[in-house]
């Protein structure tokens, strides 16, 4: 599966608001809300688990991923994005940067 493809088909499963913003800012509120639910999930794993993840974690996490993806591909679309065209675009910024060496560091245009 594509990342366009996966697009389209999280695209039928949203409820769309009739005001274009707020629809833009209930997936933008859903990405930090999903990836929040990342953290604490992650966050029960370290604190009182000591970092052992179990397969009902491991489950967990990966539900709360594909939600944090669900979010990002409707966001997208709602931009005029293409999900394809994005993690490209991303996965050739990083490219760039190791060829610099930059991957560590600070400031979104280094």
């Amino acid at each position: 599966m594509t990342f366009d493809e996966y697009q389209k088909l999280a695209l039928t499963t949203r409820v769309p608001h009739p005001d274009a913003l707020m629809n833009k800012t209930v997936w933008v509120m859903g990405v930090a809300g999903e990836a929040g639910e990342v953290v604490e999930k992650w966050k029960k794993i370290v604190a009182y688990k000591d970092g052992k993840i179990s397969d009902e974690d491991l489950g967990e996490l990966k539900k709360e991923l594909g939600d944090v993806v669900w979010y990002i591909a409707v966001l997208a679309d709602s931009l005029g994005l293409s999900f394809d065209e994005v993690m490209q675009l991303n996965v050739d910024k990083l490219a760039d940067r190791q060829r610099r060496g930059v991957l560590k560091g600070g400031g979104d245009n280094r």
